[in-house]
């Protein structure tokens, strides 16, 4: 009996030994909520340190450094520079079977200067001192967020298995990282990319995470038509492509109704109409740009095709010709959240903050985000973080001068990555 004892103790200290060594103890949500509100000041830290020195895609040189710098200060990862780009991969093996996550944040600010105040019209206790820069979308926050997110999966390295890869991506604003991250990244076989996005029309402390469509896709628009200038005395010597120009708008606000499937929505916005220099003469041509964003792919594919072809038979009927642009197309897709990673970080994430989930489609949001072609790769998830805080002023809209956020809504975007890093 006592032989019997020594061996099932042993195969019991055997089996949780196996446990631990691949990372088969689970990490509880209470030890996640501690290592969060642990670096709650060194989050604070972080987002204020990026906010003060923004800089925009492609000249992300000191964004870049002082991320490395505190990777160093966190351990050791190993670290690749994506060619062609400021942005960069790290890479951390806990050399245990598990699966590949990659975790991803843009690193980019905006070439707008940040107003002292914020959307209530309250002081900002932190405003850029890069003069005519500013994290005016919030990029600030998901450095942040992914920092403090490495800094607990570090902690924990005994207890996790699989691999992390980091992904420190330059210029989402700019539409310039995506391609050399993906080109960089493809040889690597991810089992899913997280990524995460302050939102001002959230309210703080909600995650926004449902399946399907969360952010739309974007098309760019850009042609040029062209007539005959000639001085504005004589219209009759001339073709006039300012009105060709209206004309197709006008058709164009037509034809959206009339030739478009109605119930996949497509947003149209035109945002340049550049014709002429002087009072009294006729341009030869007029430009005309602004964005198509939707949250089905075909239907923007076909919005595109459908603006090409009622400006080229407009302009034709005025004797005019059209130049589309080289980047008139749809170029940026949905982000569309994975039906089963989308239940199991729903699953997770509400046991951890219970009540703060939000399904709610009309958070749905409009603008585009290149987290989108990661889907290329894996299957992908996206959440979206509240900073709104009426309270605190923070209701502003991204992109613009006011724009701030509730920096107590950055634990949320902590607590919800570093759970479903573990939880897959």
């Amino acid at each position: 009996m006592k032989r019997l004892s020594i061996m099932l103790f042993a195969c019991i200290a055997m089996i949780a030994s196996a446990m631990q060594a691949f990372g088969a103890e689970k990490v509880s949500d209470k030890e996640i909520l501690n290592k969060v509100k642990a670096y709650d000041a060194y989050t604070r830290d972080v987002r204020r340190h990026l906010h003060y020195y923004p800089e925009v895609g492609g000249k992300e040189v000191e964004t870049a450094r002082y991320l490395k710098q505190q990777l160093a200060d966190i351990g050791e990862f190993e670290i690749h520079d994506v060619p062609g780009s400021t942005g960069f991969y790290a890479i951390f093996d806990t050399h245990r079977p598990g699966k590949t996550i990659g975790l991803r944040t843009d690193i980019d600010g905006l070439p707008v200067t940040e107003s002292a105040v914020n959307g209530e019209g309250k002081p900002k206790p932190f405003v850029s001192k890069n003069q005519g820069f500013t994290q005016a979308c919030g990029h600030d926050g998901h450095m942040a967020i992914l920092l403090t997110t490495i800094r607990i999966l570090y902690d924990l390295r005994a207890r996790i298995s699989g691999k992390y890869v980091f992904l420190f991506e330059e210029g989402e604003e700019t539409n310039t990282g995506i391609r050399p991250m993906i080109a960089a990244i493809k040889d690597i076989h991810f089992d899913a990319i997280y990524g995460n996005h302050v939102a001002s029309n959230v309210p703080s402390g909600l995650l926004y995470i449902k399946e399907g469509p969360i952010m739309a896709g974007m098309a760019m628009l850009s042609w040029q038509v062209f007539g005959k200038g000639g001085h504005a005395s004589r219209p009759d010597l001339s073709v006039n492509p300012i009105y060709a120009s209206t004309a197709i708008l006008n058709s164009i606000a037509v034809a959206w109704n009339g030739q478009r499937d109605i119930t996949k929505l497509v947003t149209l916005g035109i945002t340049q109409f550049q014709a002429g220099e002087t009072w009294n003469v006729i341009p030869d041509s007029v430009y005309i740009g602004g964005t198509l964003r939707f949250f089905d792919w075909d239907s923007g594919v076909r919005s595109v095709e459908l603006i090409k072809k009622v400006a080229t038979d407009v302009a034709r009927a005025h004797d005019c010709t059209v130049r589309f642009g080289e980047k008139m197309a749809a170029q940026v897709q949905p982000v569309v959240n994975d039906e089963k990673l989308t239940a199991i970080a729903r699953k997770s994430i509400e046991t951890l903050y219970p009540g703060r989930l939000t399904a709610d489609e009309g958070y749905n949001w409009y603008a585009s985000e290149t987290f989108a072609l990661y889907s290329q790769l894996a299957p992908t998830l996206f959440t979206l973080v509240g900073v709104q805080n009426k309270e605190l002023g923070t209701t502003a809209g991204h992109h613009t001068a006011a724009f701030d956020i509730d920096e107590d809504a950055l634990q949320y975007g902590i607590g919800a990555m570093v759970r479903f890093a573990t939880a897959l």
